[in-house]
């Protein structure tokens, strides 16, 4: 900015020394001193607003590189967030079915067990009953063979009874006197 005022200080001052150079009335046909330094204050007052609209562009281009930069490493946080968004909802997703994948094994596993629990219990009770069923036919077989004992000793004592009265009888028909004599007695 300092280069350009005193550019701008010393166009004033060739054009003030051109005007007063150019009163003087003279010259023929070769340019007057004054309308070279004007010129040359032209050509370097341009030189220096091409100089500042050129540092002026670099700087916005700059500028626009840093805010397009700022952008794309705006947009690659947003990308890279939305990525980890998406893989952190991936992952629980994953987790979710995990678990509910360990879950159901967990209830068939559980299903399973009861099934083998209750079969076990089944099986235990028919033997059990087994057991049960061979006790009470051994009881029974038992008392049966009771039954049949006593009953085969009360038929035995019975036919012992017959056999001792039939043998007594015997004997006193054998010890009794025939029919129309008189009774012997005899003493023991």
């Amino acid at each position: 900015m300092d280069v350009r005022r005193i550019l701008c200080a010393g166009l004033a001052c060739a054009i003030v020394a051109g005007g007063v150079a150019g009163c003087g009335g003279g010259g023929g046909g070769s340019r007057p001193v004054s309308e070279q330094g004007e010129e040359a204050g032209e050509r370097a007052e341009e030189t220096s607003l091409k100089r500042e609209e050129a540092s002026e562009s670099a700087k916005q281009r700059e500028l626009l590189s840093e805010i397009e930069a700022r952008k794309k490493e705006e947009a690659g946080e947003a990308t890279a967030k939305q990525t980890e968004t998406a893989a952190e909802a991936r992952v629980k997703q994953r987790e979710a079915t995990a678990l509910a994948d360990a879950k159901k094994k967990e209830q068939a596993a559980d299903a399973n067990a009861k099934k083998r629990e209750a079969a076990a219990r089944a099986q235990a009770k028919k033997r059990e009953e087994a057991a049960h069923a061979e006790a009470k036919a051994k009881t029974e077989a038992a008392r049966k063979h009771s039954e049949e004992a006593a009953r085969k000793q009360r038929e035995e004592a019975a036919r012992k009874q017959r056999e001792e009265a039939a043998r007594k009888r015997r004997q006193q028909e054998k010890r009794a006197p025939a029919p129309g004599q008189p009774p012997v007695i005899t003493r023991p």
